[in-house]
């Protein structure tokens, strides 16, 4: 047991969550809708992701798409037409996402009652005024 505390004790406080670089690249604010919209609905446009994302800014959605295609997450197509066209897919490596985002659904249709009770629980205790600091 000695051993196994002074390994979590060595351990760099950047690296101790293995997943962490993973949670910041998937999950951070905007990509994960621009990842669920473009699985749901395939090849997008900019134009129509923005229309899908209401509530992105052409500007944060240009800087994650930017990103994403730098992660190799998403393919950014240019069509040399006259408009020109741009269109944007999940990569193979972004598909290879998908059954991580069906366990997050699943988990989410058997826990979140759960989760939701426990903060109404929580919330009912906060508000007692028999509650010290």
């Amino acid at each position: 047991m000695d051993d196994m505390v002074r390994v979590v004790a060595e351990v760099d406080p950047e690296n101790a969550c293995p997943i962490d670089p993973v949670i910041d690249m998937v999950f951070s604010r905007w990509t994960t809708p621009i990842l669920w919209t473009l699985h749901k609905y395939g090849r997008q446009r900019f134009v129509e992701l923005e229309r899908r994302i209401t509530t992105i800014t052409p500007k944060v959605l240009t800087q994650r798409l930017r990103q994403l295609e730098r992660d190799g997450i998403v393919v950014r197509t240019y069509h040399a037409e006259v408009p020109p066209r741009v269109e944007y897919e999940t990569s193979e490596l972004g598909r290879s996402l998908e059954p991580l985002f069906a366990s997050l659904v699943d988990w989410k249709a058997a826990n979140m009652h759960d989760v939701e009770q426990a903060r109404k629980r929580y919330d009912a205790v906060q508000r007692s005024p028999r509650r010290a600091g």
